[in-house]
């Protein structure tokens, strides 16, 4: 299973139909100690780049996007009491997973590669 990057920052991992979605290193660098999150609500029908989260740290609020279209099926709930988690191991901690609509929208996504360069560029 490879590991896709959007603009925005936001991590997918696809597994058949369903996606894992977090945050970037890179992002959670930039944003600092995450102090709160909120997590979408199972059921929720997303498209591709839409806001459907939401963080806030000691530097910033941020919206957290969908990188691909689907429907919201898991929650990591440990990070409504543990935010923190994500500053921890952001590539590891996922936010949300999704059963996706449309599995060529993954493609679409930057490889590691791609988004090294292109954070390189920011």
């Amino acid at each position: 299973m490879s590991k896709r990057y959007s603009n925005e920052h936001e991590w997918t991992v696809l597994d058949e139909q369903i996606a894992t979605i977090g945050l970037s290193a890179y992002a959670v660098e930039k944003l600092g100690d995450i102090t709160f999150v909120e997590l979408p609500e199972i059921g929720t029908l997303v498209g591709k780049d839409e806001s459907i989260a939401f963080i806030e740290s000691v530097k910033a609020a941020s919206d957290i996007y969908t990188p691909i279209s689907g429907e919201v099926i898991e929650v990591n709930e440990l990070l409504e009491n543990k935010p923190e988690l994500l500053n921890e191991d952001a590539e590891v901690n996922w936010i949300f997973k999704l059963k996706v609509s449309d599995g060529v929208e993954f493609e679409t996504l930057m490889d590691e590669p791609g988004y090294k360069a292109y954070i390189e560029t920011l």
